[in-house]
């Protein structure tokens, strides 16, 4: 959809009060192909690629709340592919190449920014341990260089690299490809790609249980009346494990809170994400000129969504140890919300015991980044019933033949160490 300048300026003096919904409102239909339960970007995702990739339409996308209200518009914008393990590289890799041309796919700005992932090294054994990491992400195609203090120094200006912090800096990992995606606009980009195509987004819906005869599923139930359907995906971030519960299955997560907050904005003076990893804090600046700060999960089990004020004062104090300017800035707001992490804090994808339903779950940190590769990958389990490469390694019953993904990067949880 095409806006003039008139119309632009007739949309901000009503107070925006007549731009049109992303997404019309819909009352569902007695059946569909698939039902996808969640919509944020995963669920969005899959809906999207079924329809771009497989010409599968009549697929309903069930949203408790609103379109870009849930865990896909409260991350911290991250995309990046640094990791070592086959299984974890690949599909963030794939879904890296995915987001450079996304934008233009849905024709949506989706702010997407290659600006570089820096990874901090703070001692010569991990420095070794992120040269092991980049040769194994260039013989898998992607770019790594490994930094020096020196080169350091000038890739990021500003960062505390004197033997005074709390973790002298002894280099970094540097992932130019990596960068930042405007997230709630990636919900309503495919959110407006899928509806324009027939696929039904039905917001305010969520599912109250599962009809299961013979060990098939044969539909959902919501408060909108039952939905019959031949396939259905479980796709809600944090609920994971209570709406599977609907359907009698026991799934290995626990919901972590995550929270990050955001500066006053300044004029520009960080063009890259910096993770420090021994401070387990992340820092990047926005467009607007804010800092997006993040760290550690809350390290207990909640799906409050509130946060907490003492691991909200860890990070700040491990971001101005980093950049010590940060200091003179004032926070804006926070925010929270709730990850589903398994044992070895890697995701869930696939077949669950039950014919018909698929689950895609436990992504805790590395949701975001993977959205339009996971969307592209349960797309084609769900049109073929071919179980994708991609998405093989990451069965649930790995748990039980101990194929455990254990992989340093998937982002910082003490707790599992």
């Amino acid at each position: 959809m095409r806006y003039s300048g008139i119309t632009l300026a007739m949309n901000a003096l009503s107070g925006n009060r007549r731009w049109p919904p992303i997404v019309a409102p819909v009352s569902p239909r007695p059946s569909y192909d698939i039902v996808i339960i969640g919509g944020g970007g995963h669920g969005l995702a899959t809906a999207h690629y079924l329809v771009a990739n497989h010409g599968i339409c009549n697929v309903a996308v069930l949203e408790a709340g609103w379109i870009g209200g849930g865990n896909t518009a409260r991350n911290t914008t991250i995309v990046r592919s640094d990791y070592l393990l086959p299984a974890s590289f690949a599909l963030k890799n794939f879904a890296l190449k995915l987001w450079a041309d996304l934008a233009q796919d849905l024709n949506f700005n989706l702010m997407y920014s290659p600006r570089g992932y820096v990874d901090l090294a703070h001692s010569d054994g991990e420095l070794e341990h992120f040269t092991l990491r980049a040769n194994a992400m260039r013989l898998g195609g992607a770019d790594a260089t490994v930094l020096t203090p020196g080169a350091l120094a000038e890739r990021v200006p500003g960062l505390n690299l004197g033997a005074s912090g709390r973790y002298p800096i002894a280099g970094a990992l540097l992932q130019e490809a990596g960068g930042v995606v405007r997230h709630d606009a990636v919900a309503w980009g495919f959110a407006r790609k899928v509806a324009a195509a027939g696929v039904h987004v039905i917001q305010n819906c969520p599912v109250t249980g599962f009809d299961i005869q013979g060990g098939r599923l044969t539909g959902v139930r919501t408060p909108l009346g039952d939905i019959a359907c031949g396939q259905a995906m479980v796709s809600v971030a944090g609920q994971s494990a209570r709406v599977a519960g609907l359907a009698g299955l026991e799934l290995p997560l626990l919901p972590i809170n995550v929270q990050a907050c955001v500066t006053e904005p300044v004029k520009p003076a960080l063009d890259c994400v910096v993770n420090y990893n021994a401070g387990l804090c992340y820092v990047s600046q926005t467009a607007k000129g804010e800092f997006v700060l993040g760290g550690a999960t809350d390290g207990y089990v909640s799906q409050a969504r509130r946060g907490s004020f003492a691991r909200l004062e860890d990070v700040l104090a491990r971001a101005v140890q980093i950049f010590p300017y940060l200091s003179r800035l004032r926070l804006m707001r926070h925010w929270s919300g709730t990850a589903d992490i398994p044992m070895d804090g890697n995701a869930i994808m696939g077949l669950a015991p039950i014919e018909g339903l698929l689950i895609n779950a436990g992504w805790g940190y590395a949701g975001f980044k993977a959205t339009p590769a996971v969307g592209w990958a349960m797309a084609e389990h769900l049109a073929t019933g071919h179980l994708p490469d991609l998405v093989a390694p990451f069965a649930l019953d790995r748990f039980a033949t101990g194929a455990l993904i254990d992989d340093a990067g998937i982002g910082p949880y003490p707790w599992l160490h």
